[in-house]
C-alpha cells in the first residue's frame, strides 16, 4: 500500500500539508488552494509554485511544492 502526502513549502521554510498535488507555475492562496484567473484584485496574498520535489520512502511518497510570494506589481498581469 502506497500513501501519498502533499506539502507546500513557504519562502520562509514553513511547511503545511495540503490535500492534492499542484501543477508547476500554479497560483495558490495561503492554504494551497488553486486560484482561478483572472484575479479580482492585485491586493491579495498569492504564491506561485516554482519547484516540485518528490521523495519516495518505503510505503510513502511525499511531494513538496515550493512557493514564491508574488508582489502586487507581479499580480497586475493576472487581473
Amino acid at each position: 500500500m502506497q500513501i501519498n502526502e502533499f506539502f507546500i513549502v513557504f519562502p520562509e521554510g514553513d511547511v503545511q500539508e495540503i490535500y492534492k498535488k499542484l501543477p508547476f507555475n500554479t497560483l495558490v492562496d495561503m492554504n494551497g488552494n488553486v486560484l482561478s484567473l483572472p484575479l479580482p484584485t492585485n491586493k491579495m496574498i498569492v504564491f506561485k509554485v516554482v519547484a516540485i520535489k518528490t521523495e519516495e520512502k518505503t510505503g510513502v511518497s511525499e511531494t513538496y511544492h515550493f512557493l514564491d510570494l508574488l508582489s502586487a506589481e507581479e499580480l497586475e498581469e493576472y487581473i
